[in-house]
């Protein structure tokens, strides 16, 4: 099964995953490492090139794989791509990969997942410039409120960070996101999605199976698919 169940925790970005019952994970795939899809169930895909590894002589082969995998019936959306300020390749190369990975995102109709680090103005701006017709997805959000409320004007969605949503800190700004546009995520940390869901519940004054519901109809609807 390549879709989550009724009832079914969703790990919407992970690294290195391991799918159980009662459980289902968004893998991220890396373009600039070999690695078949696997076939194991409880699990879907995403592939894309993240800005920490490329530079300006080794992202071609990458993006090239991208779009190739882009049609395989298990990859469900393009990503992560995107900006990052503290680390990776510069500024201009980094727009240059994520318009490529956008693009492919948007021929192929697929979803992009967003990595992005201080590159706000940058994103939004090719957001503006390319007027996507996709859905666009931030992985790990933990940012102020009002930078959510200028990705959610646009009409992204916002994957809590794991360590933000456990303190208690993030209440405000997980009370603040509209629940359709919610996912929840461990990025592959040695954490459990079943304390981020009960943590994020007891925010949202809800009981966790409703989170649940919540989360799986977002799921639907941003990969644009029936249930």
């Amino acid at each position: 099964m390549n879709r989550p169940l009724p009832g079914d925790y969703i790990d919407i970005h992970t690294h290195g995953g391991t799918p159980s019952e009662g459980m289902f994970i968004v893998e991220n795939l890396m373009a600039h490492v070999t690695k078949e899809i696997p076939s194991a169930q409880g699990m879907a895909f995403t592939i894309g090139l993240h800005p920490w590894f490329f530079g300006d002589s080794d992202y071609e082969k990458p993006i090239l794989k991208i779009r190739e995998y882009a049609a395989h019936k298990r990859i469900i959306a393009i990503g992560e791509a995107g900006f990052d300020k503290i680390r990776g390749a510069s500024p201009d190369l980094q727009r240059k990969v994520f318009e490529e990975q956008a693009i492919i995102a948007e021929e192929n109709k697929l979803p992009l997942i967003i990595h992005c680090v201080k590159g706000w103005d940058e994103l939004l701006a090719v957001h503006k410039n390319l007027k996507p017709s996709v859905p666009w997805l931030i992985h790990g959000f933990h940012g102020k409120k009002e930078t959510a409320r200028q990705l959610l004007d646009r009409g992204m969605y916002l994957s809590i960070w794991y360590s933000f949503a456990l303190i208690p800190e993030s209440a405000e700004l997980i009370r603040s996101i509209p629940g359709d546009r919610l996912f929840l995520e461990t990025d592959g940390a040695d954490v459990d999605i079943r304390d981020i869901y009960n943590k994020v519940s007891a925010d949202l004054k809800m009981n966790v199976g409703d989170l649940k519901s919540l989360i799986f109809d977002n799921y639907f609807k941003f990969f644009a698919l029936k249930q």
